[in-house]
């Protein structure tokens, strides 16, 4: 098994080291300042950031753009899974980081699903004006009626009606729906309720300006509100959209989610491993400039343990989040679900811990805003239940490894299609 990156990949990312020293830690108050700004005295906190606007055409410029999509004309600088890992990586170390290449949720798994399952219209309508960067994107699956862990719960009704489709639900945790550049939404709900379990549902194209879709309001994660982005609860009511808005046909919602979270799950673990570097290295350097009881806390014994600690569960994470990359691009998303399902439990989990370290670390300033560690243990904390929470993945795990040494009839052995 080769994890060698190419010299491509190793051009990109002493690229990006570079980017990140010039242009992003300095100005990693500013975007807060300017989120604050917008509504304190504009009275709008989903306004989009001056300083991500400002980065996004020297990026683009540097060739730092839409590297996670491979194997698509329409993005000639798409990366391999395994040489997208490492740059996927390094933008993780701070959240809003990787809008400024292109390269952030929910919009790279809508790029990647209309790219693979869209039509030429799709593709020319919203595909090309994401890949520019011209306007945002939101995926609608999660309910608040339901457990939404499974996915045949999902209610919201896609009916057909002569030449179009009628949609009525309520989806909430739909991040990037309070961005007013959000103008197009992936919607997962059931056109057939009488069909086989996994034949029930359809995704489908609903245009951000659609009448009858309403957001309700913004949702909180540890009283974090995350603007400009967000995280909104919304209502579909009779919203109407032409039947040509549907994705493959009827029926083949799990297909395409199958498809789609795959590499979505991949590129939350790649950055759940940033954000963890980014907390160990803080520990350190928090460590060694303080003092306690007549030492460093970092000569003290407890603290090296924890270090210690934080690179191997850092490391062998990489190394599994790498293998399951490596066999994306080889043998295919579904003989490399295993391996998918194994890092989305370890990479936000090991994350999480050495988060929880780091603020320990920083006594009270890591809890406070002084310093970025409260906001990532937040935002990192969420993983463990965005695109599917842990207990639905050790099953799915559960299931494949007792699959090699017992009979179990009737258990499906594909990707948890979750969200949370």
């Amino acid at each position: 098994m080769e994890f060698a990156y190419s010299e491509r990949c190793e051009a990109l990312r002493a690229k990006l080291l570079k980017f990140m020293d010039e242009h992003i830690y300095p100005n990693e108050r500013r975007y807060k300042e300017e989120v604050d700004r917008n509504g304190r005295e504009k009275g709008n906190r989903w306004i989009p950031t001056e300083i991500v606007e400002e980065l996004k055409p020297i990026a683009r410029a540097a060739g730092l753009w839409n590297l996670f999509l491979p194997q698509s004309h329409r993005a000639p600088e798409g990366l391999s899974n395994l040489d997208y890992a490492p740059l996927c990586e390094i933008m993780g170390r701070i959240p809003w980081v990787p809008e400024v290449f292109n390269c952030s949720a929910p919009d790279t798994g809508n790029m990647e699903t209309i790219e693979r399952y869209g039509s030429e219209e799709h593709k020319t309508r919203w595909l090309e004006p994401l890949l520019r960067g011209e306007i945002r994107s939101a995926f609608a699956m999660t309910e608040p009626e339901v457990a939404s862990s499974d996915a045949t719960n999902i209610g919201t009704r896609i009916e057909r009606q002569g030449d179009d489709y009628v949609i009525n639900g309520r989806k909430w945790w739909i991040s990037g729906a309070g961005d007013p550049r959000c103008k197009i939404y992936i919607v997962m709900g059931k056109t057939d309720p009488d069909a086989p379990r996994h034949s029930q549902q359809s995704m489908i194209l609903v245009p951000g300006d659609a009448k009858g879709l309403t957001v309700i309001r913004p949702l909180s994660v540890f009283g974090y509100d995350d603007a400009p982005h967000g995280h909104c609860e919304m209502i579909f009511d009779n919203v109407r959209v032409p039947a040509s808005s549907i994705l493959l046909g009827e029926g083949r919602g799990f297909e395409i989610a199958q498809g789609r979270l795959g590499p979505g799950r991949i590129h939350h673990c790649m950055r759940a491993i940033g954000t963890a570097e980014r907390a160990l290295e803080l520990m350190c350097k928090r460590l060694d400039s303080r003092v306690a009881f007549g030492r460093r806390i970092s000569e003290q014994g407890v603290w090296r343990e924890r270090i210690a600690e934080s690179r191997i569960m850092i490391d062998s994470a990489r190394l599994l989040v790498l293998k399951a990359a490596y066999m994306m691009d080889t043998v295919g998303n579904k003989v490399a679900k295993s391996e998918i399902a194994m890092i989305k439990v370890l990479a936000p989990n090991v994350a999480q811990q050495v988060i929880d370290w780091a603020i320990q670390a920083h006594g009270g300033g890591g809890v406070s805003d002084d310093f970025p560690l409260a906001a990532l243990w937040a935002h990192n904390r969420t993983l463990r239940l965005a695109d599917g929470p842990d207990e639905v993945h050790r099953n799915a795990i559960a299931k494949l490894e007792l699959a090699k040494h017992v009979s179990l009839p009737g258990e499906s052995m594909d990707l948890p299609v979750t969200r949370s």
